[in-house]
């Protein structure tokens, strides 16, 4: 079996764990039952299904939602569940790797013997991982621009995309202009924002605490700070010049979602589970491991503190080189190296990423470079994640003002990661010696002479 193309242990909001996705009507036929972003369902009455296709699935969606052409690339089959995600590739057999899930779980996940046993995936309705988000700017048919919004709402809401409240409060006011329509001063408007702020806002920005210590804490006031922002941002939604119909104001607020979401560095992302090092804390070496969300694009790897819900290292393709261990040779880890320096010295640094997922992480990793190297030059993907000096970037700075933002959760965070700092000299691995002229790994983006860029001071203030 073709390993699958994208998987993560974290699903996102629209899975449905408990539900199975197919059910027998006949001798030849069954009813496949295709979840969207959105909630909704979309059931197929097919014929052959242990023989479908993704690809045969995937045409018949988008004849019931009468999607465009374009929606074939957009959009991909996935199979999800609480415990594994998995992009389908159009020849797999969706039905055939339903029935070989158990197995999927058992080599890509930690999950227990018990949960494995009563674990089923959902057939979903999703964004291909593989699509770039600049041709995004592109669509205006309303219903995939509808899904893709629908998509990235769910994840802004359940956190996997952490953004700055600032950001929070921009989308979630585009969110009230969707569902309330334009805003109308008044108490009305200021009660029904209230009454669904889970729908506008991340749950860490809506809890509302009690007593003495939530008030110490400032947990009640961060909660009406938000309210408030949100009510704020929501009035500044400006109204597109198509208003007067209703298709063009829902397709312009659509939009200015989505091109909000683009300036994520992990929009779009496969997300992965996995587990780093802490940082030894004080005399007594405390350390341990905190549990990370690993996400991939075509243009990069970011690795988000699943708790925190920050990033705590980013890192363009130009900028690592990588490699895993399989779980024959010992614990499963994808391994990133990249360029720091260690109180002021330049020395490689690596980190270990802890996952049974690390071989298909590497995979993915390899298949973006390989995209990325056939579709673009390197230079228009640095504007995604810093200031570009190629003149005509699709992503100028002034167009990523969260990037800049000093403690902003897309900034890296190397001092909560605990890395190996070393150098190469011949053959021996030193620590903190002048800088290596070579990688400790071969797998790397090769950009002609030289290995990735060193990391840049200016564009990440925060990785020191």
């Amino acid at each position: 079996m073709d390993g699958p193309e994208g998987s993560a242990g974290q699903p996102g909001p629209a899975e449905r764990s408990h539900r199975s996705s197919v059910s027998s009507v006949g001798a030849r036929a069954a009813d496949v039952l295709v979840y969207l972003a959105d909630d909704t369902v979309v059931p197929l009455a097919v014929e052959s299904l242990p023989s479908l296709s993704a690809h045969e699935l995937h045409r018949a969606i988008r004849e019931v939602l009468q999607l465009p052409d374009i929606a074939l690339e957009i959009f991909a089959l996935w199979l999800v569940s609480p415990l594994l995600e998995v992009q389908l590739k159009p020849k797999h057999q969706p039905y055939k790797l339903g029935r070989q899930w158990p197995e999927l779980l058992l080599r890509f996940t930690d999950a227990p013997d018990d949960d494995v046993a009563t674990d089923e995936p959902s057939l979903q309705f999703r964004r291909n991982v593989f699509f770039p988000k600049r041709r995004e700017l592109q669509i205006h048919d309303e219903e995939v621009l509808r899904l893709l919004y629908e998509e990235a709402k769910g994840n802004v809401l359940a956190a996997r995309y952490p953004c700055d409240a600032e950001d929070c409060e921009a989308l979630g006011a585009l969110v009230c202009r969707l569902q309330l329509g334009p805003f109308q001063p008044g108490q009305p408007t200021a009660c029904a924002v209230r009454e669904k702020l889970a729908s506008f806002l991340p749950a860490h920005l809506c809890k509302r605490g009690h007593g003495l210590f939530a008030a110490l804490r400032g947990r009640g006031a961060k909660a009406g700070t938000s309210e408030q922002g949100l009510l704020s941002a929501y009035r500044r939604v400006k109204e597109g010049s198509g208003d007067s119909e209703r298709e063009a104001s829902l397709r312009t607020h659509f939009q200015a979602y989505l091109a909000k979401c683009h300036e994520l560095p992990y929009y779009g992302c496969a997300f992965f589970h996995g587990e780093v090092d802490k940082p030894a804390q004080s005399f007594l070496h405390r350390g341990g491991r905190k549990p990370v969300t690993v996400a991939i694009s075509l243009e990069g790897v970011h690795v988000i503190d699943n708790r925190e819900k920050h990033v705590l290292l980013g890192l363009r393709f130009q900028e690592l080189s990588w490699d895993h261990t399989s779980p024959e040779e010992e614990e499963s880890v994808l391994w990133l190296e990249f360029d720091g320096n260690n109180e002021g010295t330049p020395v490689n640094k690596l980190l270990k990423i802890y996952s049974k997922q690390a071989e298909l992480m590497s995979s993915l990793i390899e298949y973006c470079i390989e995209l990325s190297q056939a579709s673009e030059p390197a230079a228009p993907q640095e504007g995604a994640y810093g200031p570009s000096s190629t003149p005509g970037s699709s992503l100028p700075p002034a167009q990523r003002p969260q990037l800049r933002r000093q403690g902003s959760v897309v900034s890296s965070r190397i001092q909560h990661l605990s890395t190996i700092d070393y150098v190469e000299e011949g053959e021996q691995i030193r620590p903190v010696k002048p800088k290596r002229t070579t990688s400790f790994f071969s797998r790397q983006l090769s950009l002609g002479q030289g290995s990735y860029t060193v990391v840049q001071p200016g564009e990440r203030p925060d990785q020191s």
